[in-house]
């Protein structure tokens, strides 16, 4: 019997979704908290050749499956997984992967907009450039100081997951790295 029962309370709650700019009309830069769903670490042996298995662990949305490592992906999505949904997922990769759900520790930031290549690469090393970094495309890679996976979903968005005692920390550098596109702190964060 557990003697206290543990809260849920979303890492960024008190960072409220913002855009960059003089207005929402001008804004170039979109900054907001994604819903706190599920994440889930896939680890396989190198050259397991288990990609299309690992997409049926995935919801279907596109991006859901992100590869960050030889025969390492995340699974992400917006809708929270019960431990049984999550035991149904592991039992398609018996034998072959390990899962390991890592919803409670993992957190996910989107942020988009016409210059958010530009902001992105005041703290990154990664190439931004659409044509080496296409949708669908993930890296590990340091923002500032912060380790996060960095995946661009859309032409001009990103998502970002980070460890979540790191999640206040990276919405804070994102909101300084924007600055220069007239980001008002006390919206954005």
């Amino acid at each position: 019997m557990v003697d206290f029962a543990l809260l849920h309370r979303s890492a960024l709650a008190g960072a409220r979704s913002g855009s960059f700019g003089a207005s929402s009309m001008t804004a170039r830069i979109t900054l907001g908290a994604l819903p706190e769903g599920h994440v889930l670490q896939v680890l396989a042996a190198h050259g397991s050749g288990l990609q299309n298995l690992i997409l049926q662990i995935g919801d279907g949305a596109p991006h859901a499956v992100r590869p960050y490592g030889p025969g390492q992906w995340f699974v992400v999505g917006d809708a929270p997984l019960s431990a049984a949904h999550i035991a149904g997922k592991a039992t398609l990769l018996a034998g072959k992967a390990s899962i390991a759900d890592q919803s409670h520790g993992r957190v996910r930031i989107g942020i988009s907009g016409a210059s958010v290549e530009a902001v992105l690469a005041k703290g990154t090393a990664v190439d931004l450039d659409r044509a080496n970094f296409a949708i669908g495309h993930s890296a590990m890679t340091l923002i500032g100081h912060i380790s996060a996976l960095m995946t661009r979903t859309d032409v001009d968005c990103f998502e970002l997951m980070v460890l979540r005692g790191f999640a206040e920390s990276l919405w804070d550098e994102l909101v300084q790295m924007g600055l220069e596109f007239g980001v008002d702190a006390k919206t954005a964060g």
